[in-house]
């Protein structure tokens, strides 16, 4: 194995009516809790934590998150991912996710804040059976500069892949570059703040998505667009001012997956 800043993986199982823990292993500067339990419904959740306390120069970080037949796990973040002045050799997260039949993984984690001379990358693949389920959000956010401007890290790069039964069904390619005029008509448009969220889920329809229409219609102070994919499911995609602004549209969204797709009630993650 290639030398990592940290490296973690988890493997869930189902258990009679509760997902448990079958395997963890961490390297480096990550860590995981065990299990909690925050509803009845039996579903996992697990925190990653990283001690080092922000990414830096040459860190290279790697997941390995497996949720086996019929487990229902929620894996976040301890905290917000902080990325330093990284001009030389920008840190990679690498994540890959296997979802076997039935599995439903909720993959939230906090947002990744880029400060002054940030260089930022992180690949996703995930291979899911057909019938499994996926939740994944993100969020991009400026740190502090000195002169109190935004927009000073040097670029935000997420790729996605993913995989149902072998087949590419989604490939997703954001990259926020400030040098690259940021401001204008199909980047950020004035706005400062970035999010998304990818829902793959069998049971998506377009019902489903017209209500997510008609409750983002009352937010007026973000802009919002949402995509319905080649397979059952839709990305979420969030310009705003703030993470706060951002979160709420997600947590709206998460919810609403939650009660009719999930048929889970919602819960409350955040950390403060």
């Amino acid at each position: 194995m290639e030398a990592l800043t940290g490296y973690l993986s988890l493997k869930s199982v189902r258990k009679g009516e509760k997902t448990i823990l079958k395997e963890s292993y961490t390297e480096g500067a990550f860590k995981i809790t065990r299990p909690v339990y925050l509803t009845t419904s039996g579903e996992a959740y697990f925190y990653i934590m990283n001690p080092g306390g922000g990414y830096v120069d040459g860190d290279t970080y790697h997941i390995d998150i497996s949720v086996d037949e019929a487990a229902r796990a929620v894996v976040t973040t301890q905290s917000s991912t902080k990325v330093y002045k990284t001009r030389n050799c920008p840190p990679l997260q690498k994540t890959h996710i296997y979802l076997n039949s039935g599995s439903v993984l909720e993959y939230l984690p906090d947002s990744v804040i880029a400060y002054q001379y940030a260089r930022y990358k992180q690949n996703m693949v995930v291979r899911m059976e057909q019938d499994a389920s996926f939740i994944c959000s993100d969020i991009f956010t400026p740190g502090w500069a000195p002169d109190g401007t935004y927009f000073q890290y040097d670029f935000l790069q997420s790729k996605m892949e993913i995989y149902m039964e072998n087949r590419l069904v989604m490939f997703d390619h954001i990259k926020l570059e400030p040098d690259k005029d940021i401001n204008m008509l199909g980047m950020m448009e004035g706005y400062t703040h970035f999010g998304s969220m990818t829902v793959i889920d069998y049971r998506v329809n377009t019902e489903i998505v017209d209500e997510l229409q008609v409750v983002f219609e009352a937010f007026t102070t973000v802009r919002i667009g949402l995509s319905m994919l080649s397979v059952p499911g839709f990305a979420l995609r969030i310009l705003a001012s703030s993470t706060q602004e951002i979160e709420k549209v997600q947590s709206i969204c998460h919810e609403i997956i939650r009660r009719k797709i999930l048929k889970l009630d919602p819960v409350f993650l955040r950390k403060y």
